[in-house]
């Protein structure tokens, strides 16, 4: 294991620095990660590009966006947000590894803050996010697309995905504390490809049966993409429920309810292995 440099917590110094310094020392362990298995980081950063080119040059010319529009500037915000939703797994399976191998074990009999290991893994993850944005908006401009929203716009786009991106981190620590092992981590694929695909990230839901559409709008996600794709200016082809023409102030909202909910889920849950 990677060392780590402690910080006891006296008098003089404050809890909120004893947790902030440890943190950073668990997002340096977690990036150190990274550079030593460079097949899991080009494959992390590398699958977002091919499911662009994918999608965009083998299924582009076949996709419909309602009210008309070019497929791959509808499609681009959306592979943006999946890729961000997609990051809870990589949280997930790095903590259920940690737990494993008895990484949290050790942390835990150290004079650490206790808060340090889940913020310390989604400081890195989110760390990691703004770089496979960063790849991905390059790839994107690579083959043509064009935020014409304006630079403002657009940061405040980039903004949204990273929110989103935060939230579901807690989603990823808590889940990887709950499950016994990376076997049955693995197992969460089945559940989340689904919900990545039952969202306004693709398709349109105006394109979907009734009651899918219904709950593709609803989808979180599906708030992020069509949020971002207005502040992008690409197409937006939204279906006219509630949801989707509030979809920027549901961008900023569901990333806050899922961070109240799950954020005292994992520390709960973290606590309980501390027992």
């Amino acid at each position: 294991m990677t060392a780590v440099e402690l910080h006891t917590a006296g008098p003089a110094r404050g809890r909120l620095h004893w947790a902030l310094a440890d943190s950073w020392n668990v997002t340096r362990r977690s990036l150190t990660h990274y550079q030593r298995q460079p097949a899991a980081i080009i494959w992390q950063l590398g699958f977002p590009i091919l499911s662009v080119l994918l999608y965009g040059y083998v299924f582009g010319s076949a996709m419909k966006v309602p009210g008309g529009g070019d497929y791959r500037a509808f499609l681009m915000p959306g592979m943006f947000a999946t890729t961000m939703a997609m990051g809870f797994m990589n949280t997930a399976m790095a903590m259920v590894t940690d737990v494993g191998k008895g990484v949290v074990d050790r942390f835990r009999s150290m004079p650490m803050a206790p808060s340090a290991v889940s913020a310390g893994r989604g400081l890195a993850d989110l760390l990691v996010a703004v770089a496979e944005l960063t790849i991905l908006a390059a790839t994107a401009l690579a083959i043509g697309w064009r935020a014409d929203g304006g630079p403002a716009a657009a940061v405040g786009a980039f903004g949204l995905l990273l929110l989103l991106r935060f939230s579901l981190i807690w989603v990823g620590v808590w889940l990887g504390l709950l499950v016994p092992n990376a076997e049955s981590a693995g197992g969460l694929y089945a559940i989340a490809f689904p919900v990545m695909m039952i969202s306004s990230a693709l398709v349109a839901p105006s394109l979907m049966p009734g009651w899918l559409g219904t709950v593709a709008a609803w989808n979180p996600i599906s708030s992020t993409v069509t949020a971002t794709r207005g502040l992008f200016g690409n197409p937006v082809a939204g279906g006219g429920t509630w949801v989707e023409e509030h979809a920027l102030l549901m961008a900023v909202v569901w990333p806050l309810v899922l961070t109240a909910v799950f954020l005292p889920l994992a520390v709960r849950r973290f606590r309980r292995l501390s027992r």
